[in-house]
């Protein structure tokens, strides 16, 4: 490499837009227009590729990012207050897993096996909200769902007694947040952040029971057409099969897990086989598998999530648009 430039455009195509950041508020680039519309783009990049969805679309990045990067973002964004529109990831999933399958990819580029491992976490733990979306008609808004999960003959986020004929399968934090999302809508700003970080991906796994697991169904999943019903049950299954996998357990050897170890490139493609040969058991996780696509860093992963999704989820390209715009920008 010859220039300072030619290492900026070599750290924007590896997606280190941190890095590239730093060397440019350090005035590597010249203190024009093109640092500052450079630095912006590395600053919204990063936030990004670290899947910090609440911070997507911040106030600083009007102005200075492309308004059609920015709209991509926030419909991935997690709404930050009860009543923000527009509601970003609470109106559809399927932006959010498309970027999430993008950071995966890039992940195993970079070789942040931490990072990999982490995203598939995330991904794991919102399936079954994808998997009811079709049903919803969203993703589990909580300003939403009652009229789908309330009503008589519901136990969605009702006190339970042991031995009585109301049982339910729901845990007691998963009854905690079954209870508490069918009204955090009316509750302030802090109250609604504090359930998203804490109760959100609960009920997310309590509707997965709902439709894959439990022994004793109400009117959430009974209330519900034969086929639709069926379809619900196989793609929660799937979604159920998928978390409970070698690949999402090797979190627990990562730094974002219970341990300190780190997994290697080798042993994620080792916990994936093993993911994949378990998942096609499942008759759509057959279906989904026979045909991997071997361009994708963890074939099949995109095919996997498109059926529990019942629609084609392909990786996004925001995050390489951002490259892009960066590189054109330094040229």
């Amino acid at each position: 490499m010859e220039t300072a430039r030619d290492v900026l455009t070599a750290l924007a195509r590896r997606y280190a837009f941190g890095d590239l950041e730093a060397l440019i508020t350090q005035g590597t680039l010249a203190a024009d227009g093109r640092a500052t519309a450079v630095a912006a783009l590395c600053a919204f990049g990063q936030r990004v590729l670290d899947l910090d969805a609440e911070d997507f679309g911040m106030p600083e990045d009007v102005g200075e990012v492309p308004p059609d990067l920015l709209d991509r973002a926030r419909a991935s964004r997690m709404p930050q207050a009860p009543r923000e529109r527009p509601r970003g990831a609470l109106a559809s999933l399927r932006p959010a897993y498309s970027l999430l399958l993008e950071v995966i990819a890039i992940r195993w580029h970079r070789r942040d096996m931490a990072a990999l491992v982490a995203a598939v976490h995330i991904a794991s733990e919102y399936l079954p909200m994808l998997a009811w979306e079709p049903v919803l008609g969203h993703p589990g808004d909580p300003a939403l769902i009652a009229a789908a999960v309330g009503g008589e003959g519901s136990r969605f986020g009702v006190p339970v007694e042991p031995g009585t004929a109301r049982m339910c399968d729901h845990t007691r934090p998963e009854r905690s947040a079954c209870e508490r999302t069918l009204r955090v809508a009316k509750e302030p700003a802090p109250g609604w952040r504090a359930y998203l970080d804490r109760q959100h991906s609960q009920v997310a796994s309590a509707l997965g029971d709902c439709a894959a697991r439990c022994r004793t169904p109400c009117t959430v999943v009974t209330r519900l057409d034969g086929l639709v019903r069926a379809d619900l049950r196989d793609r929660c299954r799937l979604a159920a099969d998928f978390s409970d996998s070698a690949l999402v357990k090797l979190r627990h050897a990562a730094p974002v897990g219970h341990g300190f170890g780190v997994p290697s490139p080798e042993e994620v493609q080792t916990a994936w086989t093993r993911a994949r040969k378990s998942l096609a058991h499942h008759p759509l996780g057959k279906s989904a598998l026979a045909d991997a696509d071997g361009s994708y860093p963890l074939p099949g992963l995109p095919a996997l999530f498109s059926v529990i999704a019942a629609t084609d989820l392909r990786p996004d390209t925001l995050l390489h648009d951002v490259t892009k715009r960066i590189t054109s920008t330094l040229a």
